[in-house]
């Protein structure tokens, strides 16, 4: 039990510390907690994943009951702000910051199956990771599942170390920074250990049915038809499932369809489904970033013209 407990209880007096309504004793290999129901309930809650943790790991920091203890005030946080999706790992709030945004957030909400549609830049990934991220944290799904086709943009990836998916992971680097930003990296190497958070390339999709979680396709330009098809059919009872791309950076071979057009077109009207469209104005990089976009829609026009 020193090893869940720490030396002379001090996981369990850290833990007591943050609550100073409540009371938590310790009695052989029970705990007992004493206070309010909102604070029992915070109390278990952090108590079992300090367990689930102890179960992987074989022991119990004090560090680690601080970093449970920051997720569940983060958490109690985002529910005090609506607006707020989550709380970042450094404290910050990350929430939809322009109008398009917001309307991502509202669909996502509303609807089981959303397409975000944008250039590089508009937030499409990481309000839809925040979101995933958020309804997990709310326990409204079990796991979070992020996913995008194994498609070369200019690089080879025959030439790369690895397997597939080590192949595939430095193309999801966005992903990860952006789980990163929302989760402690302890935490997050728990759930990816523990496949809480899987994140695999398209093609490992083929033949599951994904119940209970939040799915994310990425870069669904460079879906073939039945690629998009496939993944679509995936979609489990309990499941929300959003799919980003950007029309203007298909690397698709010319003779084949994106699966992501066809889609649109194909469920354009369809109950259930959302369509979110970002441009230009919802880009939150460099501010160069939205001219650049501009100048090279201005040039795509004027090719078609």
């Amino acid at each position: 039990m020193v090893d869940f407990l720490g030396v002379q209880n001090e996981n369990i007096n850290e833990l007591a510390s943050a609550f100073p309504k409540s009371k938590i004793v310790s009695r052989g290999n029970e705990i007992l907690i004493k206070g309010n129901a909102s604070e029992i309930l915070q109390i278990n809650d952090i108590l079992n994943s300090l367990v689930q943790h102890y179960h992987k790991y074989g022991k119990v920091t004090n560090d680690n009951v601080q970093s449970y203890l920051k997720e569940e005030q983060s958490l109690l946080k985002v529910e005090e702000d609506a607006e707020v999706l989550v709380y970042g790992t450094r404290g910050s709030i990350i929430k939809a910051k322009t109008d398009n945004q917001k309307l991502l957030v509202k669909a996502i909400n509303e609807n089981d199956l959303v397409f975000a549609v944008g250039p590089a830049g508009t937030g499409k990934t990481y309000i839809s990771v925040a979101m995933a991220v958020k309804a997990l944290k709310n326990k409204e799904v079990k796991k979070i599942i992020i996913t995008r086709p194994a498609v070369e943009a200019g690089e080879n990836l025959g030439f790369l170390p690895g397997d597939l998916k080590e192949k595939i992971d430095p193309y999801l680097r966005p992903v990860y920074d952006a789980l990163h930003d929302m989760i402690p990296g302890e935490k997050l190497a728990f759930y990816q250990e523990n496949g809480v958070i899987e994140i695999a390339p398209l093609a490992y999709m083929r033949g599951r049915t994904l119940n209970n979680a939040f799915v994310l396709l990425d870069e669904a330009q460079n879906t073939t038809t039945m690629q998009m098809k496939m993944f679509l059919t995936r979609m489990g009872a309990s499941s929300k499932v959003i799919v980003n791309g950007d029309h203007s950076q298909i690397d698709l071979p010319n003779h084949q369809k994106s699966g992501l057009i066809e889609a649109l077109n194909i469920l354009k009207g369809t109950k259930g489904i959302a369509r979110v469209d970002l441009d230009g104005r919802d880009v939150v990089r460099h501010r160069l970033v939205k001219e650049i976009i501009k100048a090279y829609d201005k040039k795509s026009k004027n090719d078609k013209g």
